[in-house]
């Protein structure tokens, strides 16, 4: 099993990696979680590579992380007669309700939300931003374009809308029949696509209704306005820069992604780095000096997790693609740099309770005191283990709660091992006793070194972490 790193794999699995041979390698190579893409694949497939995952997670002692990512409302032209045509500069080309195959004039756009909501003037970007239609003329049912930037358009290409904000909803029907499914399952996370405002999560949460926590996709220009309101009702962030980096300037994409994971250490929020990591590994068994320096620098910044997507699910090295990315947070957080940039872009408000002050004085105790092997959080709701995390602790981060599913979600957490302890505490002595029994039996203290451990009183009360104190490994 790979070293355990600060920084977590999050993989996507597909028909590269949908084994359980390939599961376990993946698992062994060093993914801490596993993101099922619902864009692809069927509920009988999902539901089989959901179920290998819990066998390999008891094998392997080690609790592991699923995400639902649903679909969401992934706008797409129609068909097109010959499959594709050629869109030359300076021509008309109409988007419009009718679902008569497409030509060289016109094609289908079958939403009619877009139709509503776009002004002359406005863009459209195809095929990941390739093609750049400009509004010449529109109303409720069509829109009469000057093609702005040609290429040939093909059936079935996604449509982006930089500057239009879309009366939709996150959750597409489509996304209505995952989502139960994916809830019925047990999957830890359910991904958001496509989030625009606060108010998308807070929809989204009444659907949940607790049964998963939410990661909400920041891909859109809208989401980036509303971004303070979207990480307070989320309960984490994947920065996705592949429709991001269409629907917003390129260059502004690095600018970005550092706001959104400033913005989600403020508020103690996981954050995870997503899409073309490690890009070229999908068809080679290397990938470029540039992908490295990016996951490099992800790990740099301070994120909890980075993210492969094709590279695990459709290509021909998902295996080696997770080592690599491996090394490279390895290498990252063995650099003295490592945590004094950390600490440069640590976003620590006042704190408001009790919780959050505890848990700050136990990372800055563990910075300096001689010998501390870890930070032990008792933790029912992982509350306290998540505002442990914000502080980016020298030290690792123990997490020890009765709940699994708390202990599965913390594998998404930086910096942090689970542990399930459902044996109820009756007094300090017994907490003492199982801090110490799991940090030397799992070789994460040994004796002479102190554990710093942060708990409740009355003991396995949620929202009741009040106390602190040091304890010596015999």
């Amino acid at each position: 099993m790979a070293k355990k790193t600060h920084t977590n794999i999050l993989a996507t699995i597909g028909p590269s990696s949908g084994t359980k041979e390939l599961l376990e390698s993946l698992l062994d190579a060093g993914v801490d979680a596993f993101r099922m893409n619902f864009s692809h694949g069927t509920h009988a497939e999902h539901k089989e590579r959901y179920q290998i995952i819990r066998k390999l997670e008891k094998e392997k002692g080690k609790y592991i992380s699923i995400l639902a990512d649903m679909q969401g409302p992934k706008l797409r032209v129609g068909k097109f007669k010959n499959d594709k045509v050629l869109l030359k500069e300076g021509q008309a080309f109409t988007l419009d309700m009718n679902h008569a195959l497409g030509d060289e004039t016109r094609v289908c756009l079958p939403h009619k939300e877009i139709f509503m909501a776009l002004r002359v003037g406005e863009e459209l970007l195809v095929n990941d931003g390739n093609i750049v239609l400009t509004v010449d003329d529109c109303d409720q049912n069509h829109a009469k374009t000057i093609v702005k930037v040609g290429g040939y358009i093909s059936s079935h290409k996604g449509v982006n809308l930089p500057d239009t904000q879309l009366n939709i909803s996150a959750i597409t029907p489509k996304d209505e029949e995952d989502l139960k499914f994916a809830l019925k399952l047990g999957v830890d996370w359910i991904g958001l696509s496509f989030v625009q405002s606060g108010q998308d999560v807070i929809a989204a949460k009444k659907l949940i209704d607790g049964k998963a926590s939410i990661i909400s996709k920041i891909e859109k220009p809208s989401a980036i306005e509303d971004l303070d309101a979207i990480v307070q009702n989320s309960d984490a962030i994947m920065i996705a820069r592949g429709d991001l980096g269409v629907e917003c300037p390129i260059q502004q994409v690095p600018m970005l992604q550092r706001k959104i994971i400033n913005t989600c250490r403020k508020y103690g929020k996981p954050v995870i780095v997503a899409t073309q990591m490690l890009e070229s590994m999908i068809n080679t068994p290397m990938p470029t000096r540039a992908e490295v320096s990016d996951v490099a620098n992800a790990v740099y910044e301070g994120v909890d997790a980075v993210m492969l997507s094709a590279e695990t699910a459709a290509g021909k090295y998902p295996v080696e693609a997770v080592q690599m990315m491996k090394k490279v947070i390895c290498e990252a957080e063995n650099d003295p740099m490592y945590y004094a940039n950390i600490e440069a872009t640590l976003k620590r408000p006042r704190c408001a309770e009790m919780g959050e002050s505890i848990t700050f004085a136990a990372s800055e105790i563990a910075n300096v005191l001689n010998n501390v092997a870890a930070i032990v959080t008792y933790t029912t709701s992982g509350k306290t283990t998540l505002a442990t995390a914000r502080e980016r602790p020298f030290h690792p981060i123990i997490a020890i709660t009765p709940e699994v599913s708390v202990a599965r979600k913390m594998a998404l957490v930086w910096g942090t091992t689970s542990f399930v302890n459902k044996e109820p505490f009756k007094s300090f002595d017994k907490v003492q006793a199982t801090a110490i029994k799991i940090a030397t039996e799992n070789n994460l203290a040994k004796s002479g070194e102190h554990l710093i451990v942060t708990a409740g009183i009355p003991f396995n009360k949620a929202g009741m972490t009040n106390m602190l104190q040091t304890i010596l490994v015999p």
